[in-house]
């Protein structure tokens, strides 16, 4: 959309630096290219989406091999999102789905489930959050060469919304830089071999969170639009 004229208003981050459609390797993991994507830059308008609202995030196709978690987080910005410093947010998760099922390798996977959900993912906006501006992170992390350190992919997305609610929380969150590390074991992990054990990374989840079932059925409320990587 960067070379688009005019600019469309847009809520979605866009990654101008990003022309591959590539991911952040797991030895860059505690760069600034993890908070939202390779150089990413802010959108410059604000989805307006209600506390307990489900967010379908629309993937584009993606490989089947590339097996992993579904992870999303909310941070929110002090002031407008469209001008926030990315390096200053705070993470909290509100939504992570690692393998569903590990009785045969590779197992199946969050990522799975997406792309059996016509490459879709749909979040709940906790209602117990303060009304206030967020910007939504949303990602999954390939595992298909993450057996030695450093090889897991991340591919991180990030959308802003202005959250109308009635909530009252703050949770604190962790910055973007430090949601993981390269040694996390969500992150060094052989999916080739039964059964498949897995531990999600990053902070635990936020205690407001909604878990909902991923169905074909659910009605988005606000868009964003992932690209995928080989």
């Amino acid at each position: 959309m960067q070379y688009q004229k005019p600019i469309p208003t847009l809520g979605a981050w866009s990654t101008p630096q990003d022309q591959s459609n590539g991911f952040i390797s797991g030895s860059s993991i505690s760069s600034p290219d993890i908070i939202c994507h390779v150089g990413a830059t802010s959108g410059n308008a604000s989805k307006p989406v209600e506390a307990g609202a489900q967010v379908s995030l629309q993937w584009t196709q993606w490989p089947d091999s590339h097996h992993g978690p579904m992870l999303t987080y909310m941070a929110q910005c002090s002031g407008p999102c469209e001008s926030v410093d990315k390096t200053s947010l705070s993470f909290f998760k509100i939504d992570a789905t690692g393998v569903v099922d590990g009785s045969t390798a590779p197992g199946q996977w969050g990522s799975d489930v997406m792309i059996k959900n016509n490459n879709t993912w749909t979040v709940a906006i906790p209602t117990s959050i303060a009304k206030g501006n967020y910007v939504l992170r949303h990602e999954t992390i390939a595992l298909q060469s993450a057996g030695l350190e450093g090889q897991a992919q991340a591919y991180p997305f990030c959308f802003n919304m202005v959250v109308d609610s009635e909530g009252t929380d703050t949770p604190q969150g962790v910055e973007g830089q430090e949601l993981y590390k390269t040694t996390d074991p969500g992150l060094v992990v052989d999916i080739y071999h039964s059964p498949v054990n897995y531990t999600v990374p990053g902070p635990a989840l936020y205690s407001g969170a909604v878990s909902i079932s991923q169905t074909m059925n659910a009605a988005p409320t606000a868009t964003g639009t992932l690209v995928q990587g080989a």
